[in-house]
């Protein structure tokens, strides 16, 4: 197998349209805790120059490395800064003696809220959905159904969960090596989980509308003695010893768990050391990243819905490639102990699946509060409201408007016909794109700051100036200055977005776009990616909505209105 992959070209055409930057950190994810990193290997052929030592180092080499964070200095000043550059020297020798794992993140821990900010109400929950009809007759069709028709087929008897595990298990095995989207499978560990959940129902004993639904989870969520690899050759042998904060939840919940699935190498893309996760509406095409195999799997029906993690699209990206449907919650609703992390300050941890509903029931299973994250916020519970929206007010970027498609064109009429009112909105010109990038480079650069030592990044496969090794090499010499900079830009930009969503249920923008994208994975809004259309080609085209901080309900509710009026989830691929 070649040891190189150039990116998937439609990917980039993607990336390009969001605007995000291809400088290694364009769709990334991800949440917090690990294990040991793995040794170093010492045997290396690959040759490299040792380091400069510090008594190598004079004026004239601050003034090349000065020009390299684009600063001058006179040759007076750099004799008056050499004595502290050497000094600083010795303090990273001493940083880099501690022993970090990747789960030790910051002492900072970025809270979304700005001063004065009302914690929002949620709505009230509605009656159950109607009664999804018989049990279909072919596996096929069981497997392709949404998570409250197989809830209410297992509460009802007519569907064990053994017998659902069963047909998940075989479509796994049948299509995996096609779409190369699973890491580890889980079978054993899943058919015991279903004899449990069989027995529950028995008793009447239902933990919630989970209970028996498979599903399969982003391999980078730690799952007691079961790989978790990353996605990645340094880690692929990793075995945690205890379950991530959302495996736990979800196990409780009596949720079964078939799959680990895959992810591009270290929360990037979708190449990974085992192939490059495919999109099962176009097998000639990869499924975009990082969450490749939560996507790709619940659009071919393999699990009843998968978990993913977003840093600045690694929800909406691959959701919108295979057709699924995404929701990255509120930065700090759900705990991302346990987790790969990749940016501590950006790491986000959602759903994906066949409807905005199924999101709805999985999110209230995995949010709350975890003294384990830091970062997660006590807020009110997640709730299922009817999808009655007359009267929501949605903002539309109308400085977009030329972008618009005409299945953009229809969503909004859509909204109207549903009686919300659609109101123009303007999003500011500002760098998100460029700040979100090197934020997320420097966070990631510090968590695998071993790797990037180490030289353990050789062994990654895909190794194209973009790709993380050489992305980690070259954050190294970003200033910690524009870090701090960059997060000063950061709060202005929660300003500019607390604006933007002000008094509005929601916000809707051309799929095309992408600076609401950036700029609300850095502030925290939550967003839902769904189907709003079936391309010329037979494949789903896809748009997202935003919502202000913490009014995830609402935005479930709305995504509901929408996917119901719609009408497009049922459409699936072609295997």
């Amino acid at each position: 197998m070649e040891t190189t992959r150039k990116p998937d070209p439609d990917r980039r055409t993607f990336l390009t349209k969001c605007g995000i930057a291809a400088v290694g950190a364009a769709c990334a994810p991800a949440a917090a805790a690990g294990i040991d990193a793995p040794e170093q290997d010492k045997g290396g052929s690959d040759s490299r120059p040792a380091s400069a030592s510090a008594s190598s180092i004079d004026a004239a080499t601050l003034a090349s490395g000065a020009s390299l964070a684009a600063l001058e200095f006179t040759e007076k000043e750099r004799q008056q800064m050499l004595p502290n550059v050497l000094n600083n020297i010795q303090n990273y020798k001493t940083i880099r003696g501690q022993i970090l794992q990747n789960g030790d993140g910051p002492a900072e821990a970025f809270d979304p809220r700005l001063p004065g900010f009302a914690m929002p109400a949620s709505p009230k929950n509605a009656a159950a959905d109607a009664a999804p009809g018989p049990l279909p007759t072919a596996d096929d069709d069981i497997a392709f159904s949404s998570v409250a028709e197989l809830a209410s087929w297992l509460r009802a008897g007519s569907l064990t969960s053994e017998r659902l595990t069963q047909i998940y298990l075989k479509r796994l095995a049948l299509y995996k090596d096609k779409l190369e989207n699973v890491i580890t499978m889980t079978d054993a560990l899943a058919l015991e989980q279903a004899r449990r959940a069989d027995e529950n129902f028995k008793k009447k004993i239902i933990k919630s509308p989970l209970q028996g639904i498979p599903y399969g989870i982003k391999d980078l969520f730690d799952t007691k003695g079961i790989l978790t690899t990353w996605g990645a050759e340094p880690w692929r042998e990793r075995v945690p010893n205890a379950d991530a904060a959302v495996v736990r939840k979800l196990a409780d919940a009596g949720a079964i768990l078939v799959a680990k699935l895959s992810l591009g190498a270290l929360a990037y893309g979708d190449i990974w050391f085992g192939g490059k996760t495919k999109n099962p509406w176009n097998l000639k095409q990869g499924s975009s990243g990082s969450s490749a195999g939560s996507a790709a799997s619940s659009a071919a029906g393999l699990v009843g819905f998968a978990i993913g993690t977003e840093t600045w699209g690694s929800i909406a990206s691959p959701c919108s490639r295979c057709g699924t449907t995404g929701f990255r919650p509120t930065f700090g609703r759900v705990s991302r102990a346990g987790a790969m992390a990749l940016c501590w300050s950006l790491d986000k941890v959602g759903p994906i699946a066949r409807t905005v509903g199924d999101c709805a029931l999985v999110l209230q299973q995995i949010a709350g509060a975890d003294p384990a994250d830091p970062c997660t916020v006590d807020a009110p519970p997640i709730t299922i409201p009817d999808i009655n929206i007359s009267g929501a007010r949605i903002g539309f970027v109308e400085n977009e408007v030329d972008r618009a498609s005409d299945e953009d064109k229809h969503l909004i009429e859509v909204l109207k016909k549903l009686g919300a009112k659609l109101e123009p909105v303007a999003l500011p010109a500002g760098p998100y794109d460029r700040i979100i990038n090197l934020l997320i480079c420097v966070e990631g650069a510090a968590a695998f700051d071993e790797m990037t030592r180490g030289d353990l990044d050789d062994q990654l496969k895909w190794q194209d100036p973009e790709a993380w090794p050489n992305t980690f090499r070259t954050t190294r010499l970003v200033p910690a200055v524009e870090y701090l900079q960059a997060s000063r830009i950061r709060r202005k930009f929660m300003k500019i977005a607390d604006d933007l969503f002000r008094g509005f249920d929601a916000v809707v923008a051309p799929s095309a776009h992408g600076a609401l994208h950036a700029l609300t994975n850095m502030t925290g809004q939550p967003a839902v990616t769904l189907r709003q259309g079936m391309g010329r080609n037979g494949r789903p085209v896809s748009t997202t909505l935003w919502a202000p901080l913490f009014n995830d309900s609402r935005l479930l509710q709305i995504g509901r209105a929408l996917e119901a009026e719609l009408n497009l989830w049922r459409a699936r691929p072609n295997l």
